[in-house]
């Protein structure tokens, strides 16, 4: 893990997914990334980063060591970045089928809405960030069917949200870290770093 004074401590869900390549984007954009697989690894750091892999999975891997009771303390006071699968837990609503999620974010998401695997899908997508258009890499991704009014949208896949932002959450359906792109990442790392401290308090 890439680490070095003054760098913000982000934490990556490391129970399932490629949280790997996550660790890698973080440290390109400028963070100590630490990988998060008990509640007490989640003391001291700026931000939690769930990645992808399989939401029904992942709930099965959090519901040990109170883990799931802990990523739901820590999302609703801290920063957190939720890709594919990671969008779904945050979601308040989850359909096909409905499922268990930290309800944190204002949203409806549905699971494997663009296809199977097979469907999957690298395209230049349309975003409010600087810089032009990302990257976005589809791999059996949820579609976000509802948004509540709190919610900004910040990218579209044909007139559906695919990255969103909540205050200090943030969400894509699609994989940023695996672009080359670090934008997302880098947006992440400024909510972070305005959201101040308090982890201690969620973990």
């Amino acid at each position: 893990m890439v680490s070095g004074p003054g760098m913000p401590r982000i934490g990556v869900l490391a129970l399932q997914g490629d949280f790997e390549a996550h660790a890698r984007a973080l440290g390109e954009a400028g963070a100590e990334a630490v990988p998060v697989r008990l509640p007490t690894h989640l003391a001291g750091l700026a931000g939690l980063v769930i990645p992808g892999g399989e939401s029904s999975t992942l709930l099965k891997l959090a519901a040990r060591d109170g883990m799931f009771e802990a990523l739901g303390r820590f999302a609703r006071a801290m920063p957190v970045f939720g890709t594919c699968a990671g969008c779904i837990l945050l979601a308040r609503r989850v359909l096909r089928p409905e499922q268990q999620s930290l309800g944190v974010l204002d949203a409806t998401v549905e699971r494997n809405a663009y296809g199977r695997q097979v469907d999957s899908a690298i395209l230049e997508t349309p975003t409010a960030l600087p810089g032009g258009p990302l990257e976005t890499v589809y791999i059996r991704a949820p579609r976000i069917a509802a948004i509540g009014p709190g919610v900004e949208v910040l990218a579209e896949r044909d007139g559906d949200p695919v990255l969103v932002r909540q205050g200090r959450l943030l969400a894509a359906t699609f994989h940023p870290e695996l672009s080359m792109d670090r934008r997302v990442h880098r947006l992440f790392l400024d909510i972070a770093a305005g959201a101040g401290s308090g982890a201690e308090r969620a973990a």
